[in-house]
């Protein structure tokens, strides 16, 4: 015990004039043991689930503050919501950090709650195998995914739709969490604080918390206009980076694959400000060039060109070409990670 108390003051304090192994290797496996129970357990189980308990904080917060018909309404809003989320985050923190491997744990499962691989692959999978079974089953399935409504949508639709989903989540439910966490990883190894290891974990979950924001109140109705000003805005800048990083790997994918990785390129710069959202279209519309469908929303946008028809096969396409994306961009953040530790 004597010992990993000291290991844990190591990690978490005692980083003043050496930059700590320790912390390196807390930071690159903790992040693996995270992919490990994401990958083979999937989300956790909603009472408990990060994401679940944010949501029904800015539901509180959102009930609170929406009699306020301006757009401070939605900076208290994520104010209110990331003070509650912090503190209850560090009291977790706190009682995990009296050792150091319930604290590795702990540490691991909440960071798996930030992203969601598990989850994004297998819906996409979900659509499919039910568009083989009844249009009406997936239909269902498909207005979880989607605001629009699906009642009437045909084959087409239905799998564009999945597409959409599936490729646009590729940053926002992985690339962009596990971005902010590894750079910020960076920043403590070299910028010590106090209970760094509790900043690390906030990070992402801050990514999480204006990711959710943005989900249930960046809309431009009546009601969320002005409350969703904000969140929106900042979802916004936050995956600004992350999605242009997930549309040159979605490139790079595509050519690994043997897809049409040069027209996943053309079409990324032609249609991706094409969508609504500054990001979401650099991952949609590479993955359209990339298997040369069109993808489209009616009435919203249109990306890739009409080469061919687009199946239910196309599904099974673009997870493969998802799942890559998202190995290639890990395995390249832990080598860069690993390599500025060495060189610096």
């Amino acid at each position: 015990m004597f010992e990993y108390n000291y290991l844990l003051n190591d990690i978490t304090t005692n980083m003043n004039s050496v930059v700590s192994f320790e912390l390196f290797c807390f930071v690159v496996f903790a992040f693996l043991l995270s992919l490990v129970i994401d990958i083979i357990f999937g989300e956790l189980p909603t009472r408990i689930h990060p994401v679940v308990i944010v949501g029904s904080l800015i539901n509180f917060f959102k009930n609170v503050f929406i009699k306020i018909k301006n757009k401070m309404s939605g900076l208290l809003v994520i104010i209110g919501v990331c003070c509650v989320s912090s503190v209850i985050l560090f009291i977790i923190y706190y009682i995990s950090s009296l050792n150091v491997i319930l604290l590795f744990i702990v540490f691991s499962i909440l960071l798996s709650s930030t992203y969601s691989v598990n989850m994004l692959l297998q819906t996409a999978v979900d659509v499919e195998d039910a568009l083989r079974e009844s249009i009406d089953k997936a239909r269902q399935l498909v207005s979880y995914l989607v605001s629009r409504n699906t009642d009437e949508l045909t084959e087409s639709f239905i799998v564009s739709a999945a597409i959409e989903s599936l490729t646009e989540n590729i940053t926002d439910s992985y690339v962009a969490p596990v971005f902010y966490y590894f750079v910020f990883a960076l920043v403590i190894l070299y910028c010590p604080v106090n209970n760094g290891l509790f900043y690390l974990l906030l990070i992402p979950m801050f990514y999480r918390i204006f990711n959710t924001l943005d989900a249930m109140l960046g809309y431009k109705s009546e009601e969320l206009i002005d409350i969703g000003f904000f969140p929106a805005k900042i979802d916004d800048v936050l995956n600004y980076i992350p999605a242009r990083i997930s549309g040159i790997f979605v490139v790079i994918s595509a050519y690994l694959l043997g897809l049409d990785g040069k027209n996943a390129y053309r079409i990324m710069m032609r249609d991706a400000r094409k969508c609504p959202s500054p990001n979401s279209g650099y991952t949609m519309a590479t993955t359209a060039g990339a298997l040369n469908i069109q993808l489209v929303k009616k009435e919203t946008y249109i990306l890739g060109d009409d080469n061919k028809d687009i199946t239910k096969d196309d599904i099974s396409k673009a997870v493969k070409l998802s799942k890559l994306t998202m190995i290639l961009f890990t395995i390249t953040i832990i080598l860069l990670f690993t390599l500025i530790y060495v060189i610096l």
